[in-house]
């Protein structure tokens, strides 16, 4: 009679299970956090934000000439690209980075010895990006359109093809930084090994290089991962018709460029199941 008493004041294992919150409230909570601890380390987040607008200031003021038969400046044209960058640089390499850190030092050690969900970190980490991702964004909106001439999409299908080329874009991305996060030996190798391939992709992507001055076979070879059809994709929402000539097949490509996002986000999401350890590799 004094069990039941008690098991019915205490509420019991049952009830403290029903209590715990879920994977998405946890997820919220751990983003939350994963926002806070990214905007005090400053000099992290400085270079996160500074890397992609350093780069389209020097190109963007470098490269200031009229393109021939098109209607635009250069300095539009790396605008738009460098949007694409800086999405790629706050998912693929935020991630890529950050998790391999976290791997090494054993933080995702312990927090799988938590009760929390594994859910609920990936979800935080969905958060942060995102958040950061936006920041950026519209950062490099507010610079391109202020001092490089960018002209900001005055229909609202502009602005929704710009929405869903974000969204599978950075999820895509992310996906892709995590599964790479695997890839470094330990947490100091974690920058080599992340930013090089990121650096690379850039270039024969159309970020700093016109596609058409790009030879065919690199252009062929960008086009396996995302930032290529998010640099053609933007370009299309940010600039006009006429500047179409300048990609290889003379179009936008709408289309191609969702059927390939959309296949990194699953392929992505597949590559992280097969290779995402909670456990450094010399930890067995």
């Amino acid at each position: 009679m004094s069990t039941t008493a008690a098991t019915t004041t205490t509420g019991g294992p049952a009830a403290t299970a029903k209590a715990l919150p879920g994977a998405w409230a946890l997820g919220l909570s751990r983003g939350a956090l994963e926002i806070k601890q990214f905007v005090r380390q400053r000099d992290s987040m400085v270079f996160t934000f500074a890397f992609p607008v350093v780069f389209l200031a020097l190109f963007a003021s470098i490269f200031r000439d009229s393109v021939e038969n098109t209607g635009i400046t250069a300095s539009q044209l790396y605008a738009a690209g460098m949007i694409a960058a800086g999405i790629m640089s706050t998912s693929f390499q935020s991630l890529g980075i950050s998790i391999a850190v976290e791997r090494d030092e054993k933080v995702l050690r312990r927090l799988r010895g938590t009760p929390m969900p594994p859910a609920a970190y990936f979800l935080g980490k969905v958060w942060m990006v995102l958040a950061t991702g936006l920041a950026e964004t519209a950062i490099l909106l507010l610079v391109g359109s202020t001092l490089f001439g960018l002209d900001l999409p005055t229909s609202a299908a502009k602005w929704l093809t710009f929405g869903w080329i974000f969204v599978l874009g950075l999820t895509g991305c992310a996906l892709l930084g995590i599964a790479v996060s695997s890839l470094p030996k330990s947490g100091k190798s974690a920058s080599s090994v992340v930013v090089l391939p990121f650096l690379i992709l850039q270039f024969v992507s159309g970020v700093f290089i016109p596609v058409n001055a790009i030879p065919n076979w690199l252009l062929n070879i960008g086009a396996l991962f995302p930032l290529k059809w998010m640099c053609q994709g933007l370009r299309g929402v940010f600039l006009p018709e006429s500047a179409a000539v300048l990609e290889q097949t003379g179009s936008w490509e709408y289309g191609k460029v969702a059927l390939v996002l959309g296949a990194w986000v699953v392929g992505g999401l597949v590559l992280c199941l097969l290779t995402f350890t909670w456990k450094n590799r010399r930890d067995g």
